[in-house]
């Protein structure tokens, strides 16, 4: 593998340091070690990080453009995080911020399996947004979540997900877990007609994910969540190959815990790992996301100019039924609206509003 591709990070610095700055992080990244060190003439002009430019974004803020090798990927999703922002994490002066992902990598990993388009054959709709909800609270017993699933899948949602905090706790195994909600979405399938899809969360280390993802594959599942910054990339990057008819959605969880801009990590790298879908905290809830920075994010997620099949926007954390309108204005028809917490609001009305929550996306008109 031979080439470079441009990795862009957001730098705080003056004006008489960034030069200097911005080739500490090219050798950080890179060789990691005192350039007049290297005698090899290929490491040197091959290896080495290359800084490709500098642009003053004021405030003492720079964009900083840094060419690295290819070949130092390997083929190694963790490895490629490693090389773009391994040791220059720990520097609290740069933010990871794009990264212009070359053919060999996107053919390497190959993205979205299925895609948008796969999600909406499953479900044999088109033209509207999707609707999902979460399985919650963390500690109800098994029976009660499947009980729960069974009321959201009569309300006609697309899909219903585990809550990312259930795993496999002695209140509620995995297992047991994953047949009795399946089975609960299947009696509320039954009644509906509509084919609503569970998603249960996997966790675990890559033995438990594989064993997971096997047992929700024969129960009849056909979509899986994982959050890919507690799993890690590469296993991340396993299951997806391992389980070619799954697929996957993209939990957020832990991805603050590293300055990487969130369009690219939720945006980008989530799905160039494979995430058909991608959950993500949207502006006016929970979490302090812009509009600018939810907007670029689903972008993102949504390109078909790279190679890669597009990946469904999830926009979530907080959603409320009465802002239906205005996030189906703000991201489009090719977005799944998750409501959790404000559903499970109406209690034994759940079924009843959730069918208000499904009217109301099934009635939106885009203009």
């Amino acid at each position: 593998m031979t080439g470079r591709f441009t990795v862009t990070y957001h730098v705080r610095s003056t004006a008489a340091d960034i030069d200097a700055r911005a080739q500490g992080i090219a050798v950080e990244q890179s060789v990691e070690m005192p350039l007049a060190a290297i005698d090899d003439p290929a490491v040197l002009s091959d290896i080495v990080g290359a800084v490709e430019g500098i642009d003053d974004l004021g405030g003492s803020m720079f964009s900083v453009r840094i060419g690295l090798a290819t070949a130092t990927v390997g083929q190694d999703a963790g490895q490629l995080l490693n090389m773009v922002f391994g040791n220059t994490s720990l520097h609290d002066d740069v933010v990871l911020k794009d990264i212009a992902v070359p053919e060999t990598l996107v053919q390497m990993f190959g993205g979205p399996r299925h895609g948008i388009a796969e999600l909406r054959f499953r479900l044999k709709l088109h033209g509207r947004a999707l609707t999902g909800s979460a399985l919650k609270p963390q500690g109800l017993p098994t029976e009660g979540l499947a009980t729960l699933a069974e009321h959201l899948a009569r309300g006609g949602l697309d899909f219903i997900k585990d809550d990312h905090g259930l795993a496999d706790q002695h209140y509620s195994r995995f297992a047991e877990r994953v047949a009795a909600c399946a089975e609960g979405v299947a009696r509320g399938v039954r009644s509906t007609g509509h084919p609503t899809r569970y998603v249960p969360s996997l966790t675990g280390n890559l033995d438990q994910l594989r064993t997971q993802a096997a047992l929700a594959r024969d129960v009849g599942v056909d979509c899986v969540m994982l959050a890919p910054m507690i799993c890690g990339f590469p296993a991340m990057q396993a299951l997806v190959r391992e389980f070619p008819d799954m697929a996957f959605f993209a939990h957020p969880s832990l991805g603050g815990a590293a300055r990487i801009a969130p369009e690219l990590l939720i945006g980008g790298l989530f799905r160039l790992m494979g995430a058909d879908a991608v959950i993500f905290p949207s502006f006016g809830g929970r979490f302090g996301y812009s509009h600018d920075t939810c907007r670029q994010l689903a972008d993102n997620a949504r390109r078909t100019d790279d190679g890669m099949k597009a990946a469904l926007p999830v926009p979530a954390g907080g959603m409320t039924l009465e802002r239906t309108r205005e996030i189906l204005d703000f991201y489009g028809a090719d977005t799944m609206l998750l409501i959790g917490g404000n559903l499970l609001m109406a209690r034994d009305q759940i079924t009843r509003e959730t069918e208000r929550f499904t009217r109301a996306v099934a009635d939106h008109t885009f203009a």
